[in-house]
């Protein structure tokens, strides 16, 4: 029995060894049709307000999943100002995994920055090649590696490919409903994004980010009669006071940031929000009435998040004699505050890359993580990892660039890690 027992083990093994082979086999010998579907969609505008763009992208990819017998289906944008998102399903008896990516760009159509430019052997430059397209590229071709392995029946997935994530669609929580739903019973959820844009490093926590504004009215006077009992400080004193008493209280906590971006106040204040641009007007011998400042505050846990807004509204309400701040919350994209689950999903992540002779993957520091999409899942999956797209450096710049090396080596990483969630769960 014990002998037994052995030769099914090593059989198992080699199973699992042959299995992995012909994923790594498909990605080698299929990249220059990874680098062509590469090149198609990135010479495909997608800003985020192109509409028809962001749906073209879509459906690049979606016929991509058709191909494969995945369920498909795009959710219309209209509800929140968008084009939309692509949704590509398949059953299967493993986990359910959740793959994240999006189709959208910082690069309107008016940009100067419009097409792909192969630069030599291993890099090419365009509009949203790593941030993230090149991400999305890897999703398609790491299922397509399964697939040639004979593993896609076993496969449980959803693909999200979102087309807003970099100018959210309002309502927010319209905007990310596919989202959230699609991530109801996932036991992993892996981000494409290309994150520090260094493959010895993928993000298991991100900061979030939500905006703050501060209004602020005062009575009005002549100058000669500022600091008197029965006039005040004014506007622009109060509104200095604020920001300062926030920087006094809170600056120097880790991960957690506070930005004011526009300050602006006199006799007469207005301010676009939508725009964040705004006119002032005053005279220097009359105390200012408004003053208006926004900023930003990145918190990497909702419990950080609670405890900064709840400072700042003290810091605010003790306003100086004859003037009255107003303090306004709005939210962002949440935190993905670092788990035990995250942690050992990279863990499985390393072991893959070290055992394809990739080297070690560790976690990059939350300063050098932005929002992202992944984060809106942080509350309903285990086990989360992002930042394993296409790397390169430069993104939401015109000199936007990919190391096309790390385009084999990095869906190589996600195929793998892909079976071996399979078979840990016995489901092979």
């Amino acid at each position: 029995m014990i002998l037994l027992l052995l030769w099914l083990g090593l059989m198992g093994q080699q199973s699992a060894a042959e299995a992995e082979r012909a994923m790594t086999a498909y990605v080698d010998a299929h990249t220059g049709e990874a680098l062509a579907l590469l090149e198609k969609v990135v010479n495909i505008n997608s800003g985020s307000m192109n509409l028809a763009g962001v749906r073209a992208v879509g459906d690049v990819f979606r016929a991509e999943f058709d191909a494969l017998g995945f369920t498909t289906r795009w959710v219309d944008g209209a509800a929140f100002g968008r084009a939309g998102h692509l949704v590509a399903e398949h059953s299967g008896r493993g986990p359910r995994l959740l793959l994240i990516g999006h189709l959208d760009t910082v690069f309107e159509p008016d940009s100067p920055f419009q097409k792909f430019e192969r630069i030599d052997e291993h890099t090419a430059r365009g509009p949203g090649i790593i941030d993230m397209k090149g991400g999305d590229v890897i999703i398609v071709q790491a299922i397509k590696a399964l697939n040639a392995a004979g593993l896609l029946d076993e496969l449980n997935v959803v693909v999200v490919m979102t087309g807003d994530e970099e100018d959210t669609g309002e309502p927010q929580a319209r905007a990310r409903e596919a989202l959230v739903d699609a991530a109801n019973g996932a036991k992993y959820a892996l981000g494409f994004e290309d994150g520090p844009g260094d493959p010895r490093y993928a993000v298991t926590a991100r900061r979030g980010t939500s905006a703050w504004k501060l209004e602020v009215t005062a009575t009005p006077a002549h100058s000669s009669q500022i600091f008197r009992s029965d006039i005040g400080f004014g506007a622009i004193y109060e509104i200095a006071r604020a920001i300062d008493g926030f920087r006094q209280r809170l600056a120097g906590e880790a991960f957690l940031t506070f930005n004011p971006g526009v300050v602006l106040g006199g006799t007469l204040v207005g301010f676009d929000d939508a725009q964040s641009r705004g006119t002032a007007a005053g005279k220097s011998n009359v105390v200012a009435e408004r003053a208006v400042a926004t900023g930003d505050l990145r918190t990497l846990s909702k419990a950080q998040l609670e405890r900064a807004r709840n400072v700042m509204t003290q810091v605010a309400a003790a306003s100086l004699p004859h003037t009255r701040a107003t303090l306004t919350f709005t939210d962002g994209y949440p935190p993905l505050a670092p788990t035990e689950g995250n942690a050992q999903l990279l863990a499985r992540y390393d072991r893959v890359s070290r055992d394809l002779g990739l080297g070690a993957v560790a976690a990059v520091s939350p300063a050098r993580a932005g929002a992202a999409d992944v984060s809106f899942v942080a509350d309903r999956v285990p086990a989360i990892i992002d930042g394993i797209g296409l790397m390169g450096h430069d993104d939401h710049t015109p000199g936007e660039t990919a190391d096309l090396s790390t385009l084999p080596s990095q869906t190589k990483r996600a195929a793998l890690l892909m079976y071996r969630l399979l078979r840990q769960h016995g489901d092979l």
